[in-house]
């Protein structure tokens, strides 16, 4: 038995919602990504900074699939909660001054309206790293100016969507495909 209203409208959410890319597709996307990030960054010895908590599960993939020395560390800045939309960004967890003078690889789930990657750019500017860059799982097809990405998984309408670290009022982060609601 579900126990509360927000979990049974999640059920009838995913039940809802149309597949946009399956496991096996998500998978190859990862292996792309991998072999990109390696070609620019095998020789820095980053760190991969995941953004929580979606972000993690990209940064996870990738590291697995990383096969040179790099460090892992998180950050935590939230635009979302359990809600639908973006408020105002929230630091729960300011990257960390150790980053000073080091390359690092900012992972994320997706790249929206490029408020939180532009905020945490901005910090990692101010620790005063080496050098900065940016991987993203999901990207949305927009046509407002925002930030982009130095690597992109794939490419996703502008819809709400779930699975692969996206959440869905904190529900269905850890779907191996990506969902869009309807």
């Amino acid at each position: 038995m579900i126990a509360t209203a927000a979990a049974r409208e999640a059920i009838e959410v995913r039940a809802a919602a149309s597949r946009l890319t399956s496991a096996d597709e998500i998978r190859a996307v990862f292996d792309v990504l991998a072999a990109e990030i390696t070609d620019v960054l095998a020789d820095c010895c980053p760190v991969l900074l995941a953004i929580m908590h979606g972000g993690v599960f990209t940064a996870v993939e990738l590291s697995r699939r990383l096969e040179f020395p790099h460090e892992f560390d998180y950050a935590h800045a939230s635009r979302y909660g359990k809600a639908l939309t973006g408020g105002e960004l929230d630091w729960h967890v300011y990257p960390r001054e150790t980053l000073r003078d080091r390359h690092v690889l900012v992972v994320d789930d997706i790249l929206d309206r490029g408020q939180t990657l532009a905020a945490v750019l901005e910090a990692l500017a101010d620790i005063g790293v080496e050098r900065a860059y940016s991987a993203v799982l999901v990207e949305k097809t927009l046509e407002t100016p925002r930030p982009t990405a130095d690597f992109v998984g794939l490419t996703v309408p502008d819809a709400y969507v779930f699975g692969c670290g996206m959440d869905y009022k904190g529900f269905w982060r850890g779907l191996p495909d990506v969902y869009a609601v309807r």
